[in-house]
């Protein structure tokens, strides 16, 4: 972990578009303003974005859109060695009062609905030769130091979580912890609340201050 202040660190960042009931996903609005927010505010020492992507809230039909997502990043300049590259991802959980840093994803799709494409899996492996469903991943990030920077120095009231669901959320950080671990790069999930529960200008805050926590701990 890093002790001697943040490390230089290019973040792209994913939210998803409408999801079931809620027409409006906060993760599709935070993820969306991301850049002109943090041209207001400034960004973290050590931190730049990559780029903000909006993944439709689906499984198997949006992998090939997700995985080019991922593959573009390999040949960019920003992975030249010199800058630690990072996958943030942002999902909604409807029924959160808090702010969820996931750990870890299992290999298994198990859909309690079907997804904006219509899939609708029950105990699928997500990487069928990564083996059985109950194969698990887990962030490269230091989840531990993170929350403690995000709690302690800047004031947030997040938590740590080690079940990201069987849903669309697992089934994209199975796919980007497993793309990271190959290409040299980290993955890091979160899962926010409705904006009924914490409003959109927190939740940009919190933003910026977790890509600050990622540049010191990485």
């Amino acid at each position: 972990m890093g002790s001697e202040g943040p490390k230089s660190v290019v973040i792209h960042v994913t939210g998803f578009k409408k999801f079931n009931v809620f027409a409006t996903n906060p993760t599709e609005t935070v993820v969306s303003n991301l850049r002109k927010y943090v041209e207001k505010t400034g960004l973290p020492p050590g931190v730049s974005i990559g780029s903000c992507t909006i993944l439709e809230t689906a499984g198997d039909g949006a992998l090939p859109a997700l995985q080019k997502l991922l593959e573009s990043s390999v040949s960019s300049e920003n992975n030249s060695g010199s800058k630690e590259v990072v996958w943030l991802h942002m999902g909604l959980n409807g029924g959160a009062s808090k702010i969820a840093i996931e750990k870890q994803a299992v290999n298994e799709a198990t859909f309690s609905c079907p997804d904006e494409l219509g899939w609708q899996p029950k105990r699928l492996p997500i990487v069928p030769e990564d083996g059985e469903i109950t194969r698990i991943r887990e962030t490269a990030c230091f989840v531990d130091a993170i929350l403690e920077y995000l709690n302690n120095v800047k004031g947030c009231d997040a938590t740590i979580s080690d079940d990201a669901g069987r849903f669309v959320c697992n089934y994209v950080y199975y796919h980007s912890l497993r793309f990271a671990e190959r290409n040299g790069h980290k993955s890091l999930f979160v899962h926010v609340p409705p904006f009924s529960r914490i409003n959109e200008e927190t939740q940009m805050q919190f933003m910026v201050a977790l890509m600050e926590a990622i540049a010191f701990s990485c």
